[in-house]
């Protein structure tokens, strides 16, 4: 039985490798290294078929270096203290560190990762770890002090264009069916930027395409429709617990914020698509309310609250309209984050000065002894005055002059502001 196509064309040299020109290109840090013999412990971080495990074994290759490989999934704390001890005895002196290949290595437990640190930090084993996760929440921070991070990049469109034409042309058996893409979109889109998914999927079509036909076929031509008909559907990458759940719903909350309702409604059709909590969906939209648009329009928070309340009430999918209809309210909204930067201020304010006292005439007197003492005593109840205001000090005797919110230029708290300065004058004055 023949391997998978995307094993048989996995790059052996750095000339082959697509891609990741950043890290391998000429001049690239990664690249230095290599062409100097000389590596230190390293972890590669990117989506899956980004090359990651291929480029590992590369350097490998080329530094002629032992290599041992051990997958997160199924290796435990004894499988890795087996590979350090035959990586410790088979090694002569001078002789590069042995190379330690550790696939998925955000899978392995803290005493897992606590197995490897002196193997690492006396350089009996140089470490390349490869995950599809974010390190700082997955690798212990005594490992990760002890190993560069380099971060790998989706494939970009002439990557993935160059790896089609590479797979129709020079794999044993794909270049004897003589190959032609009539369009190349639909295997591009459904790809993602993963070379394993695309060449996965090329295999598929064309082995479906060779089955299909009852006549013996001297070419084939990939067109979108083959691509889409084979496929059905798109298996989109969304992961509700991993790197691309904070991604997707950053992306989301930016574009509100940023005032693009198509974008934004992008970014909730991946998270619907991908199977996320619509609750957690609209918790984030009344959190956005308050905090991106806040008094610019105050009919937001509560526009969210009510999207909030009928996704609990009436659930899925009806509850999507909803979701779509406070989406697109929140992101043509104006704009204002005067709250938001006030309460920071004051908490700021708060931890810097302490505990100040509470002015007298501010507190409550609700026995005979406290009112002797002057509490409550002077305090000048608002409602008993012209346009229910009176000036008054407020704030802690040593804060008078602490200025906290400073309205922004929305019209609706241009209207609060010529409020405040026509109740305290030049307190308010920009």
């Amino acid at each position: 039985m023949a391997e998978p196509l995307a094993e048989r064309l996995r790059p052996r040299s750095l000339e082959d490798y697509i891609g990741q020109q950043h890290l391998v290109g000429e001049g690239a840090v990664l690249r230095k290294m290599i062409d100097a013999g000389r590596i230190s412990s390293f972890i590669l971080w990117g989506p899956p078929g980004v090359g990651k495990t291929t480029l590992a074994q590369i350097i490998a290759n080329k530094l002629e270096t032992p290599f041992y490989t051990l997958s997160a999934v199924t290796s435990g704390v004894k499988d890795v203290r087996d590979v350090i001890e035959k990586a410790q005895k088979g090694r002569f002196f001078n002789e590069a560190s042995p190379i330690l290949f550790i696939d998925e290595i955000h899978r392995f437990s803290k005493s897992q990762q606590d197995s490897l640190l002196g193997a690492v930090e006396k350089g009996i084993v140089t470490l390349i770890g490869a995950t599809t996760e974010n390190p700082s929440f997955e690798v212990i921070r005594p490992l990760l002090s002890r190993c560069q991070l380099y971060v790998l990049k989706s494939l970009e469109k002439q990557d993935l264009e160059e790896l089609l034409q590479r797979a129709i042309t020079k794999d044993v058996i794909l270049r004897e069916k003589n190959i032609e893409f009539s369009e190349t979109s639909a295997l591009l889109r459904y790809s993602g930027g993963d070379a394993r998914k695309l060449l996965n999927i090329l295999e598929l079509v064309v082995e479906s395409s060779s089955s299909s036909s009852s006549t013996s076929k001297t070419s084939i031509t990939i067109t979108d429709e083959m691509v889409v008909n084979c496929l059905q559907q798109n298996p989109l990458a969304y992961d509700k617990d991993g790197e691309m759940h904070y991604d997707i719903i950053s992306a989301f909350i930016k574009s509100i914020r940023g005032s693009d309702p198509d974008a934004a409604l992008y970014w909730m059709a991946r998270m619907i698509e991908g199977g996320e909590d619509p609750q957690f969906i609209a918790r984030r939209m009344v959190i956005s309310a308050s905090e991106d648009i806040g008094l610019a329009n105050p009919n937001a928070l509560l526009l969210a609250n009510a999207a909030f309340d009928t996704v609990m009430k009436i659930g899925w999918p009806e509850a999507r309209i909803a979701l779509a209809e406070c989406c697109v309210y929140l992101a043509t909204s104006p704009k204002s984050n005067s709250a938001y930067l006030g309460i920071d201020t004051a908490l700021g304010l708060v931890k810097q000065t302490g505990n100040q006292p509470v002015p007298l005439h501010l507190r409550n007197a609700p026995t005979q002894l406290m009112k002797e003492l002057g509490y409550h005593d002077g305090y000048k109840y608002p409602h008993d005055y012209q346009g229910h205001f009176t000036p008054q000090q407020y704030m802690p005797d040593a804060l008078q002059n602490e200025r906290l919110w400073h309205p922004q230029h929305s019209p609706a708290e241009e209207k609060l502001y010529e409020r405040m300065v026509n109740y305290w004058g030049k307190r308010y004055e920009k």
